[in-house]
């Protein structure tokens, strides 16, 4: 079973929005065990899209389309399948009535092209859209079926879990599916982590292994073909063994939707403890990032931004004559600033950061250095010295990914 999505839209060719359904339907099919073998985008321009609808069915059982639903002249999705398969276009009776409620509860006047998104294909079977007002289509011709979608991700996704993928369950059933589960590491890049795991690459069969890079991360992705989930997931578990016999000690958790932060937020949960922070060239970028995570305030009470010297001296307590003489870009600033927001926040550990996040030289050091600091309740104050490249956003954001990394390992007592 081969599919394709095909995106319609000048929009995503211009780079104004970009195409998170592609991301979110492959993620479907394969887990309906259909196989996604094509991505095409192509904009609002008839012609093309039927050229594009011509090489598809050459190459795939399965066309999805999403976009070029609506009601304005230059949505034309649904026109051109119908034109291309001869088919013609008729009015779902359920589709215009939610249309005519929306009008009527909304108090707003009803322009005549909105009917066009009330119109499907003949023959083909209406999906409902529960979160706007675009029907689509399901159909079958000449041996190939077509998927009808609208473009917003916040109707495509509902509209599909609900309506579309029941239908497609019914009309492929599938004897295998795809089974997937993914890893995340920090602290090593795409290409070591590849070199690392080249043996485990080069012969794999099922599981397959697929590396992906991201800023300041890479996650791998182990995929089982298999009939028996149960079966399935004993390939993943015995494959996820040997890939952390080989790297694990960079692995920090799981899942497409997790993140560092994350999984760092959760750990202080999970062992009762509480954070704060003192930034200097983050300039609250760390707090932020933790501010993200919903339910934090279980953990982090506050911190300080401390950009300048004098707010150093003046908010933490630190004394103006070491500052002076070690420096704000050195390990001695680093740690102080973290042992005095720990004691002042009355936290079970505190990160700091200072260092230079560019373009411009600071102290004689070059833009890229960082020093972190840890503070511990009970332990000994550290500070590690981390030279990040790329630009000054760059650098901020990797500062704040080994903030916590440091945190979420001393929290688990990780070496």
């Amino acid at each position: 079973m081969k599919a394709e999505i095909i995106a319609v839209g000048t929009e995503l060719l211009l780079g104004q929005v970009v195409n998170t359904n592609a991301t979110f339907l492959s993620e479907e099919l394969a887990d309906l065990g259909i196989e996604v073998y094509y991505h095409t985008v192509v904009g609002d321009n008839p012609q093309r899209l039927e050229q594009l609808l011509v090489e598809a069915e050459g190459r795939s059982d399965l066309i999805v389309l999403c976009g070029g639903l609506g009601p304005t002249d230059d949505d034309l999705t649904k026109d051109t399948v119908a034109a291309h398969i001869q088919h013609s276009l008729v009015q779902d009776e359920q589709a215009l009535a939610r249309l005519k409620e929306f009008f009527k509860f909304s108090k707003r006047k009803m322009t005549e092209n909105n009917l066009r998104q009330t119109l499907m294909i003949d023959g083909g079977i209406a999906v409902q859209n529960p979160t706007g007002l675009a029907v689509g289509t399901l159909i079958t011709d000449n041996e190939k079926t077509y998927l009808l979608l609208p473009g917003p991700p916040n109707e495509l996704q509902p509209m599909f879990q609900q309506n579309a993928r029941p239908l497609l369950e019914e009309l492929f059933p599938q004897s295998e599916q795809l089974i997937s589960r993914v890893l995340r590491f920090y602290g090593i890049g795409e290409s070591q982590l590849v070199t690392e795991l080249k043996e485990l690459i080069d012969t794999q069969t099922n599981p397959t292994i697929a590396p992906y890079a991201k800023p300041n991360e890479v996650t791998l992705r182990l995929t089982a073909k298999i009939a028996d989930e149960r079966m399935g997931q004993k390939l993943l578990d015995n494959l996820e063994s040997v890939v952390m016999d080989k790297v694990g000690e960079y692995f920090y958790g799981y899942g497409d939707e997790n993140s560092l932060v994350k999984v760092t937020v959760d750990a202080l949960k999970k062992y009762g403890k509480t954070v704060t922070a003192a930034e200097s060239l983050t300039a609250g970028l760390f707090q932020s990032t933790l501010g993200d995570i919903s339910g934090v305030s279980e953990v982090f009470k506050g911190g300080f931004v401390t950009y300048s010297a004098e707010t150093k001296a003046h908010f933490l307590g630190i004394d103006p004559a070491m500052l002076e003489k070690e420096g704000t870009v050195s390990e001695a600033c680093a740690i102080a600033m973290a042992e005095q927001a720990r004691q002042l926040a009355n936290a079970d550990f505190a990160v700091s950061f200072t260092g230079v996040a560019g373009p411009n030289e600071l102290e004689e050091q070059p833009a890229g250095t960082v020093w972190i600091g840890l503070a511990e309740k009970g332990q000994p104050t550290i500070a590690v010295l981390q030279h990040f490249n790329r630009d000054r956003s760059y650098i901020r954001q990797s500062a704040v990914m080994k903030g916590l990394d440091l945190i979420l390992r001393a929290v688990e007592k990780k070496k």
